[in-house]
């Protein structure tokens, strides 16, 4: 039945989600944190951390790794064969299709639309998400924001690698894999060596 549940679950966060990944999460965390309590907050935002450092599609890694979490390896192929069913068949219909209709007035009246709701979807997954590596025993879901696990450290993080994002060697942007290796650095001198060395 788990395994039902998991395919099912993705398969609808797959079909009903437009924008990508990142549009995805908040409809993800409502299911499987929200909904189903497959994961708790702080799992949820480990794994998009995790999903977003590994190669491959944000939404496909993020789908492996909490249908995995929940029921092994089935579990993970169930929860990703549902997210990508949709997508590979939409993608068929409208590669067949769009050529044809891309000018239709209507056709574009409907991507116009989605371009606010997707912004919306991305501005309340970044919110949730800094909210939540910021108060870690905050709960978005009771509107509880409980400040006594306030870490600076995070964002601390946050703001040079902020910075960094904006500076420019050689007329050119940091690459983001060098923001991720950097994020990555500070976390294990700030989280691991850190208390190592000052207790």
């Amino acid at each position: 039945m788990i395994l039902w549940d998991l395919f099912f679950t993705f398969l609808k966060i797959g079909l009903f989600t437009i924008g990508g990944g990142y549009a995805m999460i908040p409809m993800i965390r409502s299911e499987v944190v929200l909904n189903w309590q497959w994961i708790d907050e702080n799992s949820f935002v480990n794994f998009i951390g995790i999903a977003e450092s590994t190669p491959g599609p944000f939404a496909i890694n993020i789908a492996t790794f909490v249908g995995y979490e929940t029921a092994g390896v089935i579990g993970a192929l169930c929860s990703t064969l549902g997210v990508v069913l949709p997508s590979f068949i939409i993608i068929l219909i409208i590669a067949r299709l769009f050529t044809r209709f891309s000018d239709n007035k209507i056709v574009k009246s409907v991507f116009w639309g989605f371009k606010p709701v997707v912004a919306g979807l991305i501005l309340s997954a970044a919110v949730t998400l800094t909210l939540q590596a910021i108060l870690p025993n905050v709960s978005l879901a009771g509107f509880n924001f409980d400040f006594s696990g306030f870490d600076v450290w995070a964002l601390v993080i946050f703001a040079v690698i902020f910075i960094l994002s904006k500076v420019k060697i050689r007329g050119r942007q940091t690459h983001p894999f060098l923001l991720v290796i950097s994020s990555a650095a500070l976390g294990i001198i700030i989280y691991g060596a850190g208390p190592m060395i000052f207790g």
